[in-house]
């Protein structure tokens, strides 16, 4: 029983399901001035994303997904309504490191190995030498690039530069991931196999994934949840459960999957403005 000078650890919020909450985004608007006028990019959005989910943001180009994810990220601040990760301010979650953040350009430093890439978060917070080599070394194993950390990023095809660029998120040990199309200017085959590979280690790593795409069958191979948004000003028009089974469970034959393929269409028609009939959807 704690006396009145002791601090009493306030529990995690939890959704509906009991899941502990990643983000939770509440009438959240992002109005942007101009000289030719204001332009709302998004409008009285709401999303709860669970902790170990995987969530994909798609809708037409314009609609606000990667600004919704600049807000989760604390890089832009909303005009309205909240926006909490883990229960806190997303400023507070970033000062804590809660999540690491991939683009779709890696983003590498051309002169410092993959190695000191990868180390360089820790080395900006402070973290010793023999640790973040340790650390380093730990995340080169997860992406499959051990024998690499040694080489400049010129030296690395864009597939392995994006692999190096997802362990440098993961090296402050994340709950969540925020990804705005990191493989969107990547071949269509090694985008596939970095889509396989992102599972695996999401699987590993227990991180939850909010995940910017304009690809339907990515968002669909990827997601435990998928969210479409409408045409600017973004809001959250349906919200579809994708029914494929865990993560780690899903190999690359599930593409050629009858059900894969309903859950395609049904994103397809989700974004034409169709309601579609069952498919396995949560709408809300």
């Amino acid at each position: 029983m704690s006396t009145p000078n002791e601090s009493t650890p306030v529990p995690a919020p939890t959704s509906t399901s009991g899941a502990a909450i990643a983000v939770e985004v509440t009438g959240v608007g992002r109005v942007f001035g101009g000289r030719s006028g204001a332009v709302t990019a998004l409008d009285n959005v709401d999303l709860t994303v669970a902790a170990g989910e995987f969530v994909s943001l798609i809708g037409p180009s314009g609609c606000g997904k990667s600004t919704l994810m600049r807000l989760i990220a604390d890089l832009d601040q909303p005009t309205s309504g909240t926006v909490t990760v883990f229960g806190k301010p997303a400023s507070v979650a970033r000062e804590n490191h809660d999540y690491g953040i991939a683009f779709q350009q890696a983003g590498l430093l051309p002169w410092r190995t993959v190695q000191a890439n990868i180390e360089l978060p820790l080395e900006l917070h402070g973290t010793g030498r023999a640790g973040r080599a340790e650390r380093a070394r730990e995340l080169l194993a997860l992406v499959g690039l051990s024998d690499f950390g040694g080489h400049l990023p010129s030296q690395l095809s864009g597939g392995m530069q994006q692999r190096v660029a997802i362990a440098r998120s993961l090296a402050e040990s994340p709950s969540l991931l925020l990804m705005d199309e990191p493989f969107g200017a990547l071949d269509e085959m090694t985008r596939e196999r970095l889509q396989t590979e992102l599972l695996r280690i999401r699987a590993e790593t227990g991180a939850a994934v909010v995940f910017v795409t304009h690809s339907i069958p990515e968002a669909v191979y990827l997601s435990d949840r998928v969210v479409v948004m409408s045409p600017r000003p973004g809001r959250v028009q349906q919200i579809l459960t994708i029914g494929l089974g865990a993560a780690g469970d899903r190999g690359e034959g599930i593409r050629e999957d009858v059900q894969f393929f309903d859950q395609v269409g049904a994103v397809r028609e989700a974004l034409h403005g169709i309601a579609p009939a069952g498919r396995g959807m949560d709408l809300r």
